[in-house]
């Protein structure tokens, strides 16, 4: 009996391994996931190491808790805006692509293994879904910047067709061994899947949502452990009720990192970690898992699979399940190859093992096969693939220090880090000239290795990172400041932004894409002044009004006509009976040429 000194020596072994093997990940291009593989596949029986390692049940557990870990901080770290805009393709493709490509690769399957039907269909519906572990660990290490729709569709596709692919193995699996009771029951285990595993995690992340911020701990330390305990009480909660453990615990980290919750920062940074330690102990002890002479036995068969499944059974799937909701060709051609196989097959692949299934070791073994495929050649060429299709940009270099905000009470501001872009608005730029907003504040501004106090005079240049305190509710419009893209995301109605008076009506043009003459050197002030009693004072789409503080004045973004109650009093309510009169725009009467025309 191995003792626990040398299990503990060995797990250390294997970690500090699977940590060296990640630096050579970038160098040489090879998905992260690969080289974990790659770590465990050397250190197991037939490897260098040669440790003994073939509990597919002990290995079941294992991976399910990685997972776990893996999805929550993916949840994390998912923007209920991009669910927002992903979720009707990402749902489309978790359900329907799941079960298209299941089909397509399970019949493939059959002829070649010359397998019963029902045989094949099962290895299909274990390799159908596009793996969470995967996708976050490509999409993390890839240093690629996709469209923001279409990396949102794949997170959140990753992360909630888990379910699908359970429902359909274990289903088959019933089928097949004759524990399937009717089709009631499978559709009974279908609903509970999703249901179960929706209520559960929704529920279970406001409750941590809740608990985070109002428990008040004495130690700062404890926030982390208190998140990661409702993402595992999301798991285990679903699971036992029947649903799905991983897309509970996905959904319930989606609603926490959604959350204005204390202690932000450091919740995010301990997920991050565990997530690194699931993938490297998941992927090193799948790694173990296998057997190499094993895989070279069924090398053809499983290269005929992996290639029905990359070119044929996926790309027809994602046509079906995606081309309605307005993907252009590319971006389909793209959801197409990252397809990306990794963890969740695997285990999935381990339950005929532990059901005692006739010929389920030839089915693991050739899993295994086709996700070795999977990631080696869509992970590998994934950059490559994007840059090929027009869609990947070389992400932002991360920054050489860092600024944060790590509250144990809520406040209401956050620092934001922002690369300049030569693109940008601000790029070459002096901090006086961007009539910043009253609750924004430049910080640091870091050039190269040299750290720059900012001020007034201090020009921004491409490549800066800049460090930037605000207000919660601003971040939209410095979004806009910074956007390299001109992708300006729209303000939401009834945003009271304050600046000074003497901010210039184009510098807002030109920085915040507030309409109005960029060459206007007049100053807000002005508009006040040259208001006519009676009228709403509006610059564009904004309400116009005096600050609680002579030197001020705010901009409420209205893009139509509002009341006092939703303006902020910069306007009069009509008289009842009377029809409103046309206000008119406060930069018309300040550039008018004549009465009868104006410029702007």
């Amino acid at each position: 009996m191995v003792s626990i000194s040398m299990v503990v020596f060995l797990t250390g072994v294997l970690l500090l391994l699977g940590i060296a093997s990640s630096k050579f990940s970038a160098r040489l291009g090879m998905p992260v996931l690969v080289l974990f593989l790659g770590v465990g596949m050397l250190a197991g029986s037939e490897g260098l190491g040669g440790i003994a390692f073939e509990d597919y049940g002990f290995a079941n557990s294992v991976g399910s808790v990685a997972l776990a870990l893996i999805l929550f901080d993916g949840g994390l770290r998912t923007s209920l805006q991009s669910v927002r805009a992903a979720w009707r393709p990402a749902l489309s493709l978790s359900t329907v692509g799941v079960l298209l490509t299941s089909i397509l690769t399970g019949v493939a399957a059959a002829w070649v293994l010359d397998v019963p039907l029902l045989n094949g269909m099962l290895l299909g519906a274990i390799v159908g879904s596009t793996d969470a572990a995967a996708v976050f660990s490509i999409l993390r290490t890839s240093r690629l910047k996709l469209p923001e729709r279409l990396a949102a569709t794949l997170e959140v596709e990753s992360g909630s067709n888990d379910p699908m692919a359970i429902f359909l193995t274990v289903g088959l699996i019933g089928v097949i061994t004759g524990a399937a009771d009717s089709a009631g029951g499978l559709g009974l285990l279908f609903g509970l899947q999703f249901g179960v595993g929706t209520l559960a995690g929704i529920g279970v992340g406001y409750a941590a949502a809740w608990t985070v911020n109002r428990i008040n701990l004495d130690h700062p330390g404890l926030y982390p452990i208190l998140a990661l305990a409702f993402g595992l009480l999301s798991f285990g909660l679903a699971a036992v009720l029947g649903g799905s453990g991983f897309l509970a615990v996905y959904l319930a980290g989606i609603v926490v990192g959604n959350s204005p919750i204390v202690f932000r920062r450091g919740i995010f940074l301990f997920h991050d970690a565990a997530a690194w330690l699931g993938q490297i102990m998941l992927f090193v002890m799948l790694g173990l898992l296998s057997f190499p002479s094993r895989l070279a036995a069924v090398a053809a068969e499983g290269l005929l699979i992996a290639l029905m499944l990359i070119f044929v059974a996926r790309p027809l799937a994602v046509v079906v399940s995606a081309l309605p909701f307005g993907f252009r060709p590319r971006e389909i051609v793209f959801l197409s190859w990252v397809g990306l196989k990794g963890a969740v097959p695997i285990t999935l692949a381990t339950f005929p093992l532990m059901a005692g299934m006739p010929g389920s070791e030839l089915l693991f073994n050739v899993v295994f096969f086709v996700v070795l495929v999977s990631a080696i050649t869509q992970g590998w060429s994934l950059p490559a693939v994007a840059r090929w299709l027009g869609l990947g940009q070389p992400s932002d270099p991360a920054p050489p220090l860092s600024v944060e905000i790590n509250a144990l009470r809520h406040v209401d501001g956050e620092i934001v880090e922002y690369t300049v872009a030569p693109s940008a608005r601000v790029a070459g730029q002096a901090l006086r000239d961007l009539a910043l907003p009253y609750g924004v504040v430049v910080t640091i501004v870091v050039r190269g290795g040299e750290v720059i106090m900012p001020r007034g005079a201090t020009a921004l240049r491409p490549g800066d990172h800049v460090f930037i305190a605000m207000q919660a509710r601003l971040k939209p419009l410095m979004d806009r400041l910074f956007d390299p893209y001109a992708e300006t995301p729209s303000l939401r109605p009834g945003l009271v932004l304050t600046f000074h008076a003497d901010s210039k009506v184009g510098q807002l043009h030109r920085f915040f894409g507030i309409p109005g003459p960029t060459w206007s050197e007049e100053p807000i002030r002005a508009l006040l002044d040259s208001a006519v009693a009676g009228q709403p004072v509006r610059m564009g789409p904004f309400l116009v009004a005096p600050g609680e503080e002579p030197e001020f004045v705010t901009l409420t973004y209205a893009p139509e006509p509002i009341s006092p109650a939703t303006g902020g009093g910069s306007s009069r309510a009509d008289t009842p009976g009377h029809q409103k009169e046309p206000a008119l725009d406060a930069e018309q009467r300040l550039h008018s040429n004549d009465a009868g025309s104006t410029s702007i």
